[in-house]
């Protein structure tokens, strides 16, 4: 069991690489193929809504499949067909296209084990696990970063998307061969996600869920990268440091949100603080969108940092899960997460694309992150505790 979660881990790796590495390729992107920041945003915001749209599918096959097959088939046929699809690419729609069959692809391999945990292991620790794998896969945020910016000058990007196609077959076949199924929970009753939203508790939790993942992860899968360009003249070396900070932070936060709200006795709250002081950084990154590169960076590493609480509040909400519900649970949550992410990532480019200047649009962007994990927090406030 323990290997094949590990492979499920890498697959996460590539995952988190997959949805993050259009920040350092826009450049090239640019260049050859003359993709504007508006159809970068679309592609980052399809792959989010191409995974989202599989959260229901994915739980339901969890539940009925297992996470073996369900993980195996989709990540070789999607993210492996999608890259290479994006390797032979020659216009935006088939950029678009690629984004959506690796989203797609992506989809089941975190809540894959996440519902091996919360199958084998006890509901207590449920939180550090997520938050372990959340954060050794935020290895593919820094892979997306300084190396692939590496790998695009020494191989092209034609030939890294080769690369990556491969090494996505090679970690689905591993999936196959060694994930084995957690035992099937016998239960009269079915259940349906109709049940898991008859849940009253998770009704104030899933607001918090569509924003806490929303700003780090479309800045540092988006436009972290045109925001060092615009602004700053940064080239891809350049962003691939400044992502690969910010990468760095999203690792930290991860491995130290998972054992918090054991030590603290809380998850709620642990959460409501955290994302407190993203939206500090963002509403600062409004106001001084121009104040230095350092600023900046430091900003967004604190966006990083404090912005890792997705795998707390998929613990806060898992605490109220049935077992014969559990898959199903966790990907309606995953559903918000990310579902709300792409839109953003959508609706952010185009606003940047309507804005007055390049300045004016990162304010838009900024403020928009900003207003929205505020509005989260408000509705999060009156949600119930539960640390299991």
């Amino acid at each position: 069991m323990k290997v094949g979660i590990a492979s499920l881990v890498l697959a996460y790796v590539l995952s988190q690489f997959y949805r993050a590495f259009l920040a350092v390729m826009s450049p090239v992107l640019t260049s050859d193929l003359g993709l504007s920041p508006a159809d970068l945003a679309d592609a980052s915001g399809i792959w989010f809504l191409a995974f989202a749209a599989m959260q229901i599918p994915v739980g339901v096959a969890l539940d009925r499949v297992g996470p073996r097959w369900t993980a195996a088939v989709l990540f070789g046929i999607g993210a492996a067909g999608g890259a290479a699809l994006f390797a032979v690419a020659s216009t935006g729609f088939e950029v678009k296209l690629a984004m959506a069959l690796i989203g797609v692809g992506c989809s089941p391999v975190l809540m894959a084990s996440y519902y091996i945990f919360a199958r084998q292991f006890s509901a207590q620790v449920f939180g550090t696990l997520a938050g372990l794998v959340i954060g050794v896969g935020s290895l593919g945020n820094i892979a997306s970063s300084l190396p692939l910016a590496l790998a695009l000058e020494a191989f092209g990007w034609r030939g890294a998307l080769w690369m990556l196609a491969a090494l996505s077959f090679a970690v689905s076949v591993a999936i196959a061969a060694l994930v084995r199924d957690p035992a099937r929970v016998e239960m009269t009753q079915r259940g349906s996600v109709l049940d898991i939203l008859r849940i009253r508790a998770l009704w104030l939790i899933l607001p918090v869920m569509a924003v806490n993942y929303l700003p780090s992860g479309a800045l540092r899968g988006l436009w972290i990268g045109p925001y060092m360009t615009d602004i700053y003249g940064m080239e891809a070396a350049g962003i691939g440091r400044v992502t690969l900070a910010m990468g760095l932070g999203m690792v930290l936060g991860n491995l130290a949100y998972g054992p918090l709200d054991r030590v603290l006795g809380t998850r709620k709250w642990l959460v409501f603080c955290g994302n407190a002081v993203v939206a500090v950084a963002l509403l600062a990154l409004w106001a001084m969108p121009v104040q230095g590169v350092v600023f900046a960076g430091a900003m967004l590493v604190t966006v990083g940092i404090f912005g890792a609480s997705f795998p707390m509040v998929m613990a806060h909400g898992r605490a109220f899960f049935p077992p014969h519900l559990v898959g199903r649970g966790v990907t309606l949550m995953n559903l918000f997460g990310i579902g709300a992410t792409g839109l953003a990532q959508v609706y952010t480019g185009h606003l940047k694309a309507g804005a007055a200047s390049a300045e004016a649009g990162y304010v838009a962007i900024f403020g928009f992150f900003a207003v929205v994990v505020i509005l989260g927090l408000v509705v999060y406030a009156f949600a119930e505790d539960r640390t299991d």
